[in-house]
C-alpha cells in the first residue's frame, strides 16, 4: 500500500469547530483567568508569560475559551505564524480574540495530528493567500474554515502524531541547545567588554580604588570622570516631519542594537521639511542613545555610512579629543555601566526614560588614548570571534528548523510511511 493511500482532503471545518466557547459580558468581575495574547506565542508555537487577570480588569478581546486538544491560530499579522497547541491547560486558560480556537472533532480528526496538520507549510500558505491587508494582513473564522487539509484514517493520524513527537522532541533539543549557547556568547561578550573598559589588558598593571563602589578598581593611572567632562550631547528631532519614500534616512530606536545601526525598519524625512536650527546631522563616531520606552539605554556607535542622517527622539553623544568614540561606545555597553547607572534610571518610573542630564552624569573609568585605542582593537578582534561562532550558530539553527518543518510536511501529506519507520525503531 502506498503511503498515501487512505487519505482524503477536507476542508477544515468538516471536521474541527471554530470559536466554539467565548466569554459573556455576564461573566463575573471577578473571575480570576490565564489570558494569551498574541505576542505571547511564538513562531515555533511555545507559549511565552502567560498573565493572570480579573475579568473586569482583562484586556476587552480576552473572551475565547480554550480546552486541552485545542489549536489557536492567530487570524491578524497571519505571517508570524502565532500558531500553538493546548496541552495540560488550566480551565480559566483564556485566549485573545485575534486566535481562532480550532477544536478537531475527536471521532475523525486526532488532537495529536491536529497540531501538526495545522503547521504543514500548504495550509500555512493558504492562510497567507487567503489573508486581507498588507500592513495588518488578517484572515476571519470562515475563510480559514474553507481551508483543505489531509486527513487520514484515525489509525495513521495517531501514527503519524506519535512519529512526529518523537522526531520534533529531538529536533527541538538541538535547538535549544544552540539557543543557549547564544546567551553563553552574549555573556562572554559582556564579560569580555566589562573587563577591558574596567581593568585594561594587563593583567598586572598595578590597581587603585575608583571610589565607585559598583566600579571597584582600576587601573593606577586611569581617570573616572563623568560623560559630559569630554562629550556634547544633543537631542534628536523629536518631532519629525512626514515620512518619504526616500531621502535623509532618520534613526529611530528600532534601528539601535546594541552598539550597532540597522536599516530594519528604515524610515526617511524629506531634506526640505527639516528644520535646520534644531536637526543635528550625524558625523561618523557619534554614538546614539536611546531615550525612551522599552530599548532606553541603548546605544549604537555612528559609521561613515549613516553620516549626513538625523536622529529622531534619540540622543547624539559626540567627543572631545580626550575619548575615543569606540571606547565609549563599548564602556555604554559595559555590564556595570548598565546595570550600575542606566538600569536604575530606566527602571524609576513606568514609562523608562532618560535625559541628557543625567546621560552625562554617567561615569566611566578612562585609560589614555594611546590605551582606548588598543582597547578597542583587542575587543573587536575578539568579538569578531565570537560573531563568526553566532553567526554559524543561527545558520544551524535555520537549517534545523527548517528540516522540523520539512519532516511535519513530509509526514502530514504522506511522503513517510510512518508505521514502516517505527517498525524499523523498534
Amino acid at each position: 500500500m502506498s503511503a498515501s493511500a487512505g487519505r482524503e482532503q477536507q476542508r477544515l471545518k468538516y471536521v474541527a469547530s471554530i470559536n466554539t466557547e467565548t466569554l459573556t459580558e455576564e461573566t463575573s468581575p471577578d473571575y480570576e483567568m490565564r489570558y494569551v495574547d498574541i505576542g505571547n506565542v511564538d513562531s515555533s508555537g511555545v507559549i511565552h508569560e502567560i498573565a493572570t487577570y480579573r475579568f473586569d480588569d482583562a484586556p476587552s478581546r480576552a473572551r475565547r475559551v480554550v480546552r486541552d486538544g485545542d489549536v489557536i491560530i492567530s487570524t491578524v499579522r497571519t505571517y508570524l505564524q502565532a500558531i500553538a497547541p493546548i496541552q495540560e491547560s488550566p480551565e480559566n486558560l483564556i485566549v485573545s480574540t485575534g486566535f481562532a480556537v480550532v477544536r478537531p472533532q475527536a471521532s475523525v480528526f486526532d488532537p495529536g495530528f491536529c497540531k501538526y496538520a495545522l503547521r504543514e507549510p500548504a495550509f500555512l500558505a493558504e492562510v497567507e493567500m487567503r489573508s486581507a491587508g498588507v500592513s495588518y494582513p488578517a484572515i476571519n473564522a470562515s475563510d480559514l474554515g474553507d481551508i483543505p487539509i489531509h486527513l487520514p484514517t484515525l489509525q495513521q493520524q495517531r501514527a503519524v502524531a506519535g512519529y512526529l513527537d518523537r522526531e520534533t522532541a529531538r529536533l527541538d533539543a538541538l535547538v535549544a541547545a544552540k539557543e543557549r549557547l547564544f546567551g553563553l556568547l552574549a555573556e562572554k561578550r559582556r564579560a569580555l567588554i566589562t573587563r577591558a573598559v574596567t581593568r585594561g589588558l594587563d593583567a598586572r598593571a598595578p590597581l587603585r580604588d575608583s571610589g565607585i563602589p559598583w566600579l571597584g578598581e582600576i587601573p593606577v593611572h586611569w581617570e573616572t570622570k563623568r560623560l559630559k567632562h569630554f562629550a556634547t550631547i544633543y537631542y534628536g528631532l523629536s518631532q519629525p516631519p512626514e515620512y518619504v519614500p526616500c531621502g535623509v534616512p532618520f534613526l529611530r530606536a528600532t534601528n539601535v542594537k546594541r552598539g550597532e545601526l540597522f536599516k530594519d525598519g528604515l524610515v526617511y524625512v524629506d531634506e526640505a521639511d527639516l528644520p535646520e536650527s534644531r536637526v543635528v546631522r550625524l558625523r561618523s563616531g557619534d554614538i546614539i542613545v536611546v531615550r525612551s520606552g522599552a530599548y532606553t539605554g541603548d546605544s549604537a556607535i555612528v559609521t561613515e555610512e549613516w553620516g549626513g542622517a538625523v536622529a529622531g527622539y534619540d540622543m547624539v553623544v559626540r567627543m572631545a579629543r580626550a575619548a575615543e568614540p569606540e571606547y565609549i561606545s563599548l564602556a555604554l555597553l559595559c555590564q556595570y555601566v548598565l546595570e550600575a547607572q542606566i538600569d536604575p534610571l530606566r527602571l524609576r518610573a513606568a514609562q523608562p526614560h532618560l535625559n541628557a542630564e543625567e546621560l552625562g552624569n554617567i561615569q566611566f573609568a578612562i585609560p589614555l588614548l594611546s590605551e582606548q585605542r588598543d582597547i578597542v582593537a583587542y575587543v573587536g578582534a575578539e568579538t569578531t570571534k565570537l560573531d563568526a561562532l553566532r553567526s554559524a550558530t543561527e545558520r544551524t539553527i535555520a537549517l534545523l528548523k527548517e528540516r522540523r518543518a520539512a519532516l511535519i510536511a513530509a509526514a502530514v501529506t504522506g511522503q513517510i510511511d510512518v508505521k514502516e519507520v517505527m517498525a524499523n525503531a523498534r
